[in-house]
């Protein structure tokens, strides 16, 4: 693809941000921080209308056939507007990860519902502080999966979940259906995430792929939800950015806006920096997908966007004072957002990591 977007993609940005914007509540999503096990249901709906849950699965199994880049850019617009659902990154690696396997009868069972949006999906790798680790304590056996997931995102409330677990000593990807499992849920710092652990006893459960496969397809499917995750924190920072600007251009002191003074002024333009870094990295790895470079473009763009949202959402709060740790103010959903999105897929040591090992095999 071309380094920028073209018209239709453009389009899809458009509108989406449109239709969120208009169908957004923040008082809904205020409440969602404190409450255990809610999705943000008109989200969802909005999002299931538009077709943003077929929009990556192929046309053979139900949905549209459209590539990352457009995913990427309606997670971008979620961004913005702090969507209260995480299906649309989770989800969209579940897919990636049954198309891949190539297993006929579970895409027949699964691809045509999570396109429709009937069934909800999610991907649990992490055990600990490893999010992609090579000897899973969670274990396959006879079509039986035992151990636990922690703190699996969309958790709660998913239908069936993508697993990596040990299979005969050999890494797995499996896929279990979620009401065999045991969740308990977590009442964290931004619940709208619905974040579980999942306890596995004896649940019956479908081998997917093995083996150095199975390795190699599930660091592809955490770049690829990584990825969307960076479109998703490059939309959010840009949103603080305008917000920072917005106050800095109204709010006075000692009889003049404070966008006039060094300090402000020099943090707004320091943001734009960030965001427009973040936003390249994006569409750098968006166009290598299917490419040798892919990892290294995705580990790019999520340590990028992450640097750009933290940095957003912390400045964004200063320059409002008083005023942006109040409640009301609504910036406690970027704050929270961004520590959230900052540890899904992997924290930002785990991609520097990678990047590292990756550039150094090049040199």
């Amino acid at each position: 693809m071309s380094i920028l977007y073209d018209e239709g993609q453009q389009a899809i940005a458009t509108e989406s941000r449109r239709v969120l914007e208009a169908r957004t509540s923040k008082d809904r999503l205020l409440k969602l921080l404190t409450t255990t096990g809610e999705v943000d249901k008109p989200f969802w709906d909005t999002a299931v209308e538009q077709g943003w849950t077929g929009l990556a699965i192929p046309e053979e199994h139900g949905g549209l056939g459209l590539t990352l880049a457009e995913l990427g850019l309606v997670a971008q617009q979620t961004g913005a507007v702090i969507a209260g659902a995480p299906y649309l990154t989770v989800g969209y690696g579940a897919a990636q990860a049954l198309v891949a396997a190539g297993v006929s009868e579970l895409q027949a069972a699964w691809l045509p519902r999570l396109a429709a949006g009937e069934a909800l999906a999610t991907v649990a790798f992490a055990e600990g502080t490893d999010p992609l680790p090579a000897n899973p304590e969670v274990t396959f056996a006879d079509g039986k999966l035992n151990g636990t997931k922690p703190g699996v995102t969309a958790g709660q409330s998913a239908d069936v979940a993508v697993v990596l677990a040990s299979h005969a000593g050999k890494p797995a990807l499996v896929l279990v259906e979620l009401a065999g499992a045991t969740r308990t849920a977590i009442d964290s710092y931004d619940n709208t995430r619905l974040y579980a652990d999942l306890t596995f006893a004896d649940t019956p459960a479908s081998l997917l792929v093995e083996g150095e496969a199975a390795s190699a397809l599930a660091l592809d499917l955490l770049a690829r939800m990584a990825v969307v995750t960076a479109h998703e924190q490059t939309g959010a920072a840009e949103a603080l950015l305008f917000t920072a600007r917005d106050y800095a251009l109204t709010r006075k002191a000692f009889g003049q806006p404070i966008g006039a003074f060094q300090s402000v002024k020099h943090r707004i333009a320091e943001l734009y920096g960030f965001v427009e870094i973040a936003r390249a990295n994006c569409i750098h790895a968006v166009a290598s997908e299917g490419k040798e470079n892919f990892l290294v473009a995705a580990a790019d763009a999520r340590i990028s966007a992450t640097d750009a949202y933290d940095t957003a959402a912390r400045d964004t709060v200063q320059i409002h004072g008083g005023i942006g740790a109040t409640w009301e103010g609504g910036l406690h959903l970027h704050m929270r957002r961004a520590r959230s999105l900052a540890v899904e897929q992997g924290n930002l040591m785990f991609w520097e990591d990678l990047l590292v090992d990756h550039l150094g095999e090049a040199a």
